[in-house]
């Protein structure tokens, strides 16, 4: 084969391949939430994690190749009361001196719908890893390759399940639920 041809199918090859490539994604920080609500005796608590990281690459081809990661710095919790937030740091909590950040790592992912999927993965807390699965929704344009925006479900997490419980006379008192609603909003532009 001559150098003539091989380059002309390296020309050939680099112009065909973005179109089948996957597409990075770069979670935007200031524009997404990552945020959860829990009811107690008194009415509900809403907070949210303000310092995180998260990745995804989408394969638009196979979609079942798409992968998501992510993790959260505990520390940043929000609830809007410094008090109860720095309690929730503590050991008798979070702990977060010995866990100081959360993660999600998709292992499966599922179009469950046009503009709609479940990713099924691993969520580490408090030293604690468990299966979950996300139920995502399409919020921007599919033809959008220069930002995705997505709405996040899944079904209530357990405190218990994570080790995430006060003292016998703290969970009594306050009637905590043990399960924790979780809110997501996530708006991620193509990473360059």
């Amino acid at each position: 084969m001559s150098l003539r041809i091989i380059a002309a199918l390296v020309v050939v090859t680099a112009a065909v391949w973005p179109a089948f490539a996957n597409e990075s994604y770069k979670f935007n920080q200031a524009q997404s939430t990552i945020g959860f609500s829990v009811h107690h005796f008194l009415g509900a608590t809403r907070g949210k994690f303000t310092k995180f990281q998260g990745n995804i690459d989408i394969d638009r081809e196979h979609p079942e190749n798409s992968s998501v990661t992510v993790r959260i710095d505990v520390h940043s919790i929000n609830t809007g009361i410094v008090r109860r937030d720095n309690h929730l740091r503590s050991p008798e909590f979070f702990n977060v001196e010995k866990f100081p950040e959360m993660s999600f790592k998709s292992r499966t992912v599922k179009q469950t719908g046009p503009q709609a999927g479940d990713i099924m993965g691993d969520l580490t807390m408090h030293g604690v890893t468990k299966p979950i699965t996300l139920h995502v929704k399409l919020l921007s344009s599919p033809d959008d390759s220069k930002q995705t925006r997505w709405s996040v479900t899944t079904e209530p997490l357990q405190r218990r399940d994570f080790n995430l419980m006060f003292g016998p006379a703290a969970e009594n008192i306050s009637g905590t639920s043990q399960s924790v609603q979780v809110n997501i909003e996530i708006t991620a532009p193509r990473a360059q």
